[in-house]
């Protein structure tokens, strides 16, 4: 069993829409067993600054899917909801990104921090832990996730300062 922390955003068209439509993808999906959602946040876009406003939040699900399947599925919703990528950090209707994930070791009843590397996939998501607009939902989901020995809330704080 799996528990992905998936980043969604959105800047184009219907932003929350797009959000909401995400989120029951997932819920529809017959391999996916639990979902819950952070709060929905408006922050200014990252990278590529020069376009409208995001809504960002997190997703938690849990789910027997493998990380490339998860990832794949992930593709088919950004699809539906007509992604196209043109432009790197660009304007998109939906964004969705396996930020961290976790794998559930059944006999222990333990999770512990998946670390996948692929041409395709990269989890820990390679900018999660820079990103105030990702760390600020997932703390809502996750309040206890400790990354390179830094409490969530710590890097949120430190992030700001920075800011």
């Amino acid at each position: 069993m799996y528990t992905y922390y998936i980043g969604v955003g959105s800047n184009i068209g219907d932003r929350y829409g797009y959000l909401q439509a995400a989120v029951t993808g997932l819920v529809r999906h017959p391999d996916i067993y639990r979902v819950h959602r952070s709060s929905w946040y408006d922050t200014p876009p990252w990278g590529n600054v020069h376009q409208e406003r995001f809504l960002n939040g997190v997703i938690k699900v849990s789910t027997s899917l493998q990380p490339e399947v998860m990832l794949d599925y992930l593709h088919t919703l950004e699809q539906e909801a007509g992604r196209t990528r043109e432009i790197h950090w660009g304007p998109r209707t939906l964004d969705l990104d396996i930020v961290w994930a976790e794998k559930m070791e059944e006999l222990l009843h333990v999770s512990t921090p998946l670390t996948w590397h692929t041409d395709t996939l990269q989890v820990p998501h390679p900018y999660f832990w820079d990103r105030l607009f990702v760390l600020k939902p997932l703390a809502e989901l996750y309040p206890q996730l400790a990354y390179n020995g830094v409490n969530i809330y710590e890097r949120i704080r430190q992030l700001k300062t920075d800011n």
